[in-house]
């Protein structure tokens, strides 16, 4: 509708997952590279979460498209089934006929088609999008498939993708030999404001022209205090910023559009509603209309309050990945260490041997005994 005025070729936020417009934080540069080494390297089991309209599925399609040879692929996107209608959908993604078929001769089946695939020289791979539906019982099915094996190998690698619930679900004391299986684990974090700054300005230059339309500071500070850095919510509101100054012919989105917008959309309520944040009050007087100098100066110190604490969230968060790195590393050495010690214990073991078989041939047993 507004591209031309924009001189867009295609609108810039739309909701639909498209790999084109792909935008890489350091979040998800992290997952991408993690997902991508994980599936290259046919480890067991990969995990990757993130929250409503992260991205998710985005870096999901953004690897799909790579085109990794000789992988077969299976997605599941719906979750809310039963144990056989679960099995059902994998073998009917695969390819395999499912009419009347009872769960063992699903399973069969699965089974034959996997070790097949692998005598074909293939890799089987099975996604399963909004897993943190699936019931505990339902994660430990899938964590039977991978059972599957040949006598030199995992016949069937599985991704599970969801929201952050789903690591609650993996929590639970009954799934502790899936999380155990689990070799590469990612959680796409939402975006910093500078990092929604370049991401605006990116999806205008992948749509056709960077310079669409002009995002003052305080815009920026709004989008991001609503949107809290979610890649969807910032689309939502842009969309409509763009909307509006379509509307009023101009190529800057002011503050007070900003507010009319979000007030118009009664973001806080209608997107969030959860009352987890406490950031409604903070919202609500950002998004009402300019009444004065002092209403201006509280919205703009709100707002730099709440960059401050996602950058301090941020910050907290890689001390905390770094810290877990570190005491890994630690642990591996403490291995490394004691594998060192027990050769050097076995060495000293076979020498005495030696020593005392020496000892016991040229004096007899008696003075081998004594020698020890």
């Amino acid at each position: 509708m507004y591209e031309t005025f924009f001189q867009l070729q295609k609108k810039p936020f739309e909701l639909i997952p498209d790999p084109d417009f792909i935008y890489l934080s350091r979040s998800h540069k992290k997952a991408l590279t993690y997902l991508d080494y994980g599936i290259r390297e046919r480890v067991g089991f990969i995990l990757l979460t993130g929250e409503v309209g992260s991205g998710k599925t985005t870096i999901i399609r953004d690897l799909l498209n790579k085109r990794y040879e000789r992988v077969v692929l299976a997605k599941i996107f719906n979750t809310r089934v039963n144990s056989e209608q679960l099995l059902a959908m994998i073998n009917d993604d695969f390819g395999l006929p499912v009419a009347g078929k009872d769960k063992i001769s699903l399973l069969r089946e699965l089974n034959d088609f996997l070790l097949e695939q692998y005598a074909l020289g293939n890799h089987p791979m099975l996604i399963i999008d909004e897993a943190q539906n699936l019931a505990a019982d339902l994660l430990e099915e899938i964590r039977m498939l991978s059972n599957l094996e040949s006598a030199h190998g995992k016949l069937l690698q599985i991704v599970l993708v969801g929201q952050p619930e789903l690591r609650e679900t993996l929590a639970r004391p009954e799934l502790l030999q899936l999380r155990q299986r689990i070799s590469i684990n990612c959680h796409l974090k939402a975006l910093s404001l500078d990092e929604m700054s370049e991401y605006i300005e990116h999806r205008m230059t992948v749509a056709g022209n960077k310079e669409a339309l002009s995002f003052p500071p305080g815009t920026l500070d709004l989008v991001y205090q609503f949107s809290r850095g979610i890649p969807r919510l910032v689309n939502i509101i842009c969309d409509f910023l763009m909307l509006s100054a379509f509307a009023e012919e101009s190529t800057v989105a002011s503050v007070e559009m900003a507010r009319d917008v979000l007030g118009d959309l009664e973001f806080e309520q209608h997107f969030w509603g959860d009352g987890k944040t406490g950031t409604r009050p903070a919202a609500e007087a950002a998004a009402r209309p300019a009444g004065g100098a002092e209403d201006e100066r509280l919205s703009t110190a709100l707002s730099e309050v709440c960059a401050t604490l996602a950058l301090l969230r941020e910050d907290f968060n890689t001390h905390v990945s770094r810290v877990d790195s570190e005491v890994a590393q630690l642990g591996r050495s403490v291995e490394g260490l004691g594998a060192a010690l027990e050769q050097i214990r076995e060495q000293a073991v076979q020498e005495s041997n030696v020593e005392g078989g020496f000892v016991r041939r040229l004096f007899g047993s008696g003075a081998a005994n004594a020698n020890k």
